[in-house]
């Protein structure tokens, strides 16, 4: 039977817990106005969010949204500062609660895992299995069930006051997405399941704990229902390894009748099986048995930020201390494939590459690492 968790939330509103969430929601973003504002008077924002928690006539403010290219067209929503400290506050208290109950091989949006970590595991399961089930999630954080989600939670949560807040929050941003569903219809639906509450907005850090709580579901029973023993997820991807084909297509069955309880889908065309061999697309790598390269278009798209920025330089709109952490970071993040040649060309313009048409346009030369073919 799961452990029901009760009386945490004077844990959750006491002052050294929301001090705490201001400082992990402020951690590099001080400089923003919302941030130095709510800093000016600190303790009184914090004791005035305090009061609001503990009398529960706190009320989440409006989401601000914008659009992003990453590759997919997503719609981000930030939420005001002062509820990321909320949100902070929530997940210090609850997140430790659920992170016991998680497999070792989901590595979204937890300490100690994160993309380079899953693309390590994924090369080494490739080495010990020649084929590869991958599977995502079809608009995943817009089609996430808010009904079932709670259900989800309150199973671990049986703190009357912390369901409260989570429904504040789940309620909050529920719609925020509602133009980005096309509607699904499952079994035994009738008009009215247009009407259910659900999406979670992109950017909260609760929306990226919470579909961790969602697909935990799947994980469990992947391996322990389907037994597994080659399974690695990261948000709504997910692969898994075997030796034979048949049974991975037997699998993805399995998995797409299980997603169905959550009122979740798989895409059909995208999700399919195919010889490690060939290289698995996933965290922006292709990633082979013996080796990873970078994906052609995160090449494309780096080498005309790094114009953009050296054009602010030129024209002293950007700092060339401010530059120098940006390109460090892109290329650590690189470091992770083949691709000393293509680093190589980036921050050495003059060295010669094969002419390729397709990167001359943005001003890249063509190196081995970025593409398989030119």
């Amino acid at each position: 039977m799961t452990k029901r968790f009760d009386q945490i939330y004077p844990a959750l509103v006491d002052f050294e817990n929301l001090y705490l969430a201001y400082r992990r929601a402020a951690r590099g973003k001080r400089g923003q106005p919302a941030v130095a504002a709510f800093e000016f008077d600190l303790e009184a924002n914090l004791c005035r969010l305090q009061d609001e928690l503990t009398g529960q006539t706190y009320c989440p403010g409006a989401y601000r949204s914008f659009y992003i290219r990453d590759p997919k067209h997503r719609l981000i929503s930030a939420a005001p500062f002062r509820d990321r400290v909320v949100h902070h506050a929530l997940c210090n208290v609850i997140e430790p609660l659920f992170e016991r109950t998680f497999i070792g091989d989901s590595y979204a949006n937890r300490i100690g895992k994160g993309t380079h970590r899953a693309l390590d595991r994924a090369q080494e399961l490739s080495r010990r299995y020649p084929y590869v089930l991958q599977c995502d999630v079809e608009q995943f954080f817009p089609s996430i069930d808010l009904t079932i989600l709670r259900a989800l939670i309150g199973q671990k949560i049986a703190d009357g006051q912390v369901m409260w807040l989570v429904d504040r929050i789940l309620s909050g941003g529920a719609g925020i997405l509602k133009d980005e569903y096309e509607m699904v219809y499952f079994s035994g639906d009738d008009l009215f399941a247009v009407e259910r509450p659900r999406g979670l907005p992109i950017g909260n850090l609760t929306s990226q704990f919470w579909a961790n709580v969602c697909l935990n579901e799947l994980d469990q029973f992947v391996k322990r229902q389907l037994r597994c023993p080659a399974y690695l997820r990261y948000v709504d991807d997910f692969l898994l390894f075997a030796g034979d084909k048949r049974q991975l297509w037997a699998w993805k069955d399995a998995i797409r009748a299980f997603l169905a309880g959550l009122r979740l889908t798989i895409h059909e065309r995208e999700s399919t099986v195919y010889p490690v061999i060939t290289g698995i697309p996933t965290l922006g790598f292709r990633v082979y048995p013996t080796h990873r390269r970078l994906k052609r278009r995160n090449g494309v798209a780096f080498a005309r930020r790094l114009r953009l920025w050296r054009a602010q330089v030129a024209r002293g709109e950007l700092a060339p201390a401010d530059l120098t952490p940006r390109v460090r970071g892109w290329t650590a993040h690189a470091a992770h494939g083949n691709t000393w040649r293509l680093r190589r060309a980036l921050l050495r313009p003059k060295t010669a590459a094969p002419r390729c048409h397709h990167y001359e346009r943005v001003g890249l030369p063509c190196t081995h690492e970025l593409t398989l073919s030119c």
